[in-house]
């Protein structure tokens, strides 16, 4: 791979004096402020609150009452404001520009979705509630449910997971129960694509099963032979992605499938990039048992931090019955209920995955998003994610390298073939974006592809906003394959801080913050 793995230093040498900020006086650059932690702004023996000791009062405490300093940086609360509003204006977010990382799908939160999720009815309740008082929220969960179902095709859906990688072991975790309920606890081998997602062969390992690597063909879809010969009455089933994290559809999907189930395994498909083909490919038509389905990805939740995450996992006719608790249910009098204990569910549930039902902003997001747009607009949803990916390619290939030939899916995949000789590598074109205003692609990922830079731009960008991306790559190819190496080995010099030893910080990380000693102080 291409990886800076020297440990170089990558800082410019103008800079080292300033500790990496701009060279000003200050250590800001116009409108964009300095800003040291917290630790270092503030004072340890200080509070920004003043507040005088209690009198008379018994503590309540118990004999847990602090005995000394804590350490807490103490700041007025100006200082506080300015602090946080200061490392808010470092963030790279949606609502700022294109965020281009492949594999991710970053697209814009509609502001509808935030409004409802914030209704009283949704955002006061508690999970404890009496069944009575939560009636609009367990409907709301079994509206979701149906259109999960609907349009992947598949008669159960489990809501609690977590994230997609949760979702994944809700999934795994049934296919082990169906297996063991069958009587073939022999079945412990997982066949996993080159092109699936990293944290398939994880999960895998954590139910149990070990992982046998299928390799990729030269179009970067599975090659059917090396996975026809890895077929045998051990196999438990497959994790694949599709469409592949090469952005790419498997185009043997069915026959995929078809083998797997006659050779006595299920089929797992990792559902992150469903933002590709929701409303045009319903999953469970192409013989899929169980796949995750990431909220944040395709029905526009928050995604990372601005969480938490959700990922529902539906199953075939074949795992409905092993699906965890809790779920919800209806009446025959319309009343909504949750099936809380496996002992009342019509099937034989694994287990429970989480303390409650899941994530209840996730839902009601999700549901608003899924409602706003209709049927219709959900189709559309995949079609302009698929249009504006090859557009990108289609706007690029000039300049940069395709890994693999034809059009693309919902994201565009280029190697680092275009950069043979100018000695930038991937990293330093990606710290180049940094300067010109945006978020790198991903980097690196997937595996199968030399120095590959993963780029999804998602539905939501417009034409015009694409343009202005693919014309700054454009220039950045341009300026690499005509010399300018020493431009993209300084880069980033516009942001607030330069680039780090990347390797160094991964393998040496400074998790603790220590306040300079006064033996360094006065040796300065």
């Amino acid at each position: 791979m291409g990886m800076n793995t020297q440990g170089r230093p990558t800082r410019m040498a103008e800079n080292i004096a300033t500790g990496g900020y701009a060279d000003t006086v200050s250590g800001s650059r116009g409108l964009e402020q300095a800003e040291p932690l917290i630790f270092e702004r503030g004072n340890l023996e200080h509070c920004g609150v003043d507040l005088p000791e209690a009198k008379g009062m018994p503590t309540r405490l118990g004999g847990l009452e602090r005995e000394g300093v804590i350490g807490l940086s103490g700041l007025a609360e100006p200082e506080a404001m300015r602090h946080y509003v200061r490392l808010s204006r470092k963030n790279y977010a949606i609502d700022l520009g294109l965020y281009p990382l492949g594999s991710c799908t970053m697209k814009h939160n509609p502001r509808l979705n935030e409004k409802i999720a914030r209704l009283p009815g949704f955002a006061d309740i508690h999970p404890m509630q009496p069944a009575s008082t939560v009636q609009g929220a367990y409907a709301l969960m079994g509206e979701l449910a149906h259109w999960l179902m609907t349009l992947t095709n598949m008669p159960a859906v489990a809501l609690s997971p977590k994230a997609g990688a949760h979702g994944e072991f809700c999934g795994m975790m049934a296919i082990r129960a169906k297996l063991d309920a069958d009587g073939q606890t022999h079945r412990r081998r997982v066949l996993v694509p080159e092109s699936a997602h990293g944290t398939n062969p994880a999960t895998a390992v954590q139910c149990g099963f070990v992982c046998d690597e299928i390799p990729a063909d030269a179009t970067g879809r599975v090659d059917m032979e090396a996975f026809k010969a890895k077929l045998g009455d051990d196999v438990a089933g497959i994790m694949l992605t599709n469409p592949n994290t090469c952005g790419l559809f498997e185009r043997d999907i069915r026959e995929i499938a078809d083998l797997i189930h006659e050779a006595g395994g299920y089929f797992y498909c990792d559902g992150a990039n469903f933002n590709a083909i929701v409303g045009r490919v319903r999953p469970g038509d192409l013989g899929v048992d169980a796949m995750h389905i990431n909220l944040h990805k395709t029905f526009s939740t928050p995604h990372g931090g601005g969480g938490p995450g959700s990922g529902p996992t539906v199953l075939s006719e074949a795992l409905a019955p092993f699906a965890p608790v809790p779920y919800v249910a209806q009446t025959e009098k319309g009343s909504w209920h949750l099936i809380e204990h496996a002992e009342e569910a019509e099937g034989t549930p694994f287990g429970r995955m989480a303390a409650f039902h899941g994530q209840m902003g996730m839902f009601t997001r999700a549901l608003t998003y899924m409602m706003s747009h209709g049927s219709d607009g959900l189709k559309q949803v995949a079609d302009d994610a698929v249009l504006n990916a090859n557009y990108i390619l289609a706007r690029l290939k000039h300049v940069m390298t395709p890994a693999f030939d034809g059009s693309c899916m919902h994201e565009a995949l280029f190697d680092d073939r275009f950069l043979k000789d100018t000695g930038v590598s991937t990293l330093d074109f990606a710290k180049a974006m940094i300067d010109e205003g945006y978020h790198p692609m991903t980097m690196y990922f997937p595996l199968v592809v030399h120095g590959a830079m993963l780029i999804e731009p998602t539905e939501t960008e417009s034409k015009g906003g694409l343009d202005r991306f693919t014309e700054v790559l454009e220039a950045l190819a341009l300026a690499a394959k005509s010399g300018e190496k020493d431009r993209f080995l300084a880069a980033p010099v516009h942001a607030p801080t330069k680039r780090l030893d990347e390797t160094r910080a991964a393998r040496q990380p400074v998790l603790r913050w220590t306040p300079p000693s006064d033996d360094l102080e006065a040796a300065e």
